[in-house]
């Protein structure tokens, strides 16, 4: 099942654990913006917004390790946000990029906000959906999270050793799992695009299909970080163009950002930050509305005539065609 409509061609790029799945939509003669999908969630999240973007521009979308079609970790591995900001290393190393433009939502916007906080001077774009950092957490429930954690995940080492097959599923019965376990987020009816790449069809029950992401996935570990260390990360966030947009119907922008959202503006002339009426997904239920603003953004910080962008002294966005 492929309910992509844009051109595009399938990428696997190897690593030490197997490999990771991605596809390069639109222009393959520039070097393209990498986007970056959320928690459980796949490249699929990207199907309905590309139509709407200009044509000028490419994107390479992947599925993180343990999602979509990418390899799972080796068992006896955890998963961790820090090493999906490894992955974007990797691939960076890959194409021997010497820039990258980076798009993501809800995780893939946290794995952003790392890696440029760490390595500013790389990135010359970002785009940012509902998300800018990891939510902070109070220290009793921190607790409480690594105590079921860290059972579950021993549980699940007895599980997987059984190698049995999954609980399977009508499609019908998998798009509203979809829907309810992203919060009713993702409308139903664009649940496909998120399950075309993460089911697999039973072989013990027939016309039904079971979930191929890895289970381990909910249980991963976010980045935690300190309120201070929080502030200092996004002050080395400067001079980029960064564009966030927020969802009215999601609480995943709220009071705890207040204070980084502050520090973009502040430091950054070219941070842009729209709301419009949608949910968490808003880049696939509401995809039309957001690119009103972000083809504006777009066409003044990733225009057609050149393929990255430099920013000197003054705030000037210099043209300079490289990868």
């Amino acid at each position: 099942m492929d309910f992509s409509k844009n051109k595009y061609e399938d990428i696997r790029i190897s690593v030490p654990w197997g490999h990771i799945s991605g596809r390069w939509y639109g222009n393959r003669n520039r070097r393209p913006i990498l986007a970056l999908h959320g928690w459980m969630d796949n490249l699929g999240t990207w199907d309905l917004l590309i139509p709407h973007l200009p044509k000028h521009i490419g994107i390479l979308a992947i599925d993180f390790p343990g999602h979509g079609q990418s390899s799972h970790y080796p068992q006896g591995m955890q998963y961790h946000v820090i090493e999906y900001v490894t992955v974007v290393m990797h691939i960076i190393k890959k194409y021997n990029w010497k820039k990258v433009s980076l798009m993501g939502h809800s995780m893939g916007c946290v794995v952003i906000y790392i890696y440029t906080a760490l390595y500013p001077s790389t990135v010359d774009l970002i785009v940012n959906f509902d998300v800018v950092k990891q939510a902070f957490r109070k220290a009793d429930s921190e607790i409480k999270r690594l105590q079921g954690s860290l059972i579950q995940r021993s549980n699940d080492i007895t599980e997987l050793e059984n190698k049995s097959e999954p609980k399977s599923y009508e499609y019908k019965t998998l798009e509203y799992i979809i829907h309810k376990g992203s919060g009713y987020s993702v409308d139903v009816n664009n649940s496909k695009y998120l399950l075309c790449r993460s089911i697999i069809e039973s072989q013990i029950s027939p016309k039904k299909y079971y979930f191929s992401k890895d289970k381990r996935l909910k249980y991963y570990e976010p980045f935690t970080a300190t309120y201070e260390l929080t502030l200092e990360l996004n002050k080395r966030i400067k001079n980029i163009p960064y564009f966030l947009v927020r969802g009215l119907k999601s609480l995943f922008l709220n009071e705890d950002s207040s204070e980084v959202l502050k520090i973009l503006r502040k430091n950054n002339p070219h941070f842009e930050y729209y709301e419009i009426d949608g949910t968490h997904h808003l880049h696939m239920n509401n995809a039309e509305e957001v690119c009103k603003h972000l083809n504006p953004f777009l066409s003044r910080h990733y225009s057609a005539e050149f393929n990255s962008c430099l920013i000197d002294a003054n705030n000037n966005i210099n043209a300079k065609s490289k990868l």
